[in-house]
């Protein structure tokens, strides 16, 4: 818990509540055909892969953060309960060439991250916000968490990790969003990324 820095706001907004913004429709949830798969260049070459129970019997813990959106909007104080990427990595470990990861979410969604900023000790797999399970809206069941980054680097709807040993652009990053995304630099748009290498 703890452990995030204090936001200065710059150009970012405090909305009222906790605004839903995605892209398509939201995803009806089926237990029975629902899985988390881990694939890509692993350690091992093969694939990984967890029914909703077992992602759910697998260690949990918490964080608190803040949400920074690159539209501008900043919400305070959520607190996320779920698998830690730490648990994950550990399960199904990447091979030693691994620089990124693709997440990939529910309609062939995808937020391309450096391994370094996924395994991150605070990157979480969240089931939880502030004590309640997510709602089908802000990402039920499996919703990415990467604290130190814009939210469009963490996927609502979770379904996938890939591992690559080369970068290549999600969704987002695909049409004009920045790379790496973080926002104390604010990197929000692709014309940025000459200006912080």
């Amino acid at each position: 818990m703890g452990g995030a820095r204090p936001w200065r706001r710059g150009r970012q907004v405090g909305p009222r509540g906790w605004p839903v913004s995605h892209y398509g429709p939201v995803p009806r949830f089926r237990v029975d055909r629902w899985s988390l798969q881990v694939f890509g260049a692993t350690a091992t070459g093969g694939k990984y892969s967890w029914s909703f129970d077992e992602v759910t019997a697998l260690p949990r813990a918490a964080i608190t953060t803040d949400l920074h959106c690159a539209s501008g909007t900043t919400t305070l104080r959520h607190e996320f309960f779920g698998v830690p990427v730490s648990v994950l990595l550990e399960l199904a470990p990447p091979a030693p060439d691994v620089t990124h990861v693709m997440a990939w979410a529910e309609y062939g969604y995808s937020a391309n991250l450096r391994l370094s900023d996924f395994a991150s000790d605070r990157t979480l797999m969240a089931t939880h916000n502030n004590g309640e399970p997510l709602t089908a809206e802000h990402g039920f069941p499996l919703r990415l968490v990467v604290p130190h980054l814009y939210v469009c680097k963490g996927p609502k709807w979770l379904r996938g990790i890939e591992y690559m040993t080369r970068d290549r652009r999600g969704f987002w990053e695909e049409r004009g969003l920045h790379n790496i995304a973080d926002p104390w630099t604010e990197q929000r748009y692709s014309y940025q990324e000459d200006e912080h290498p």
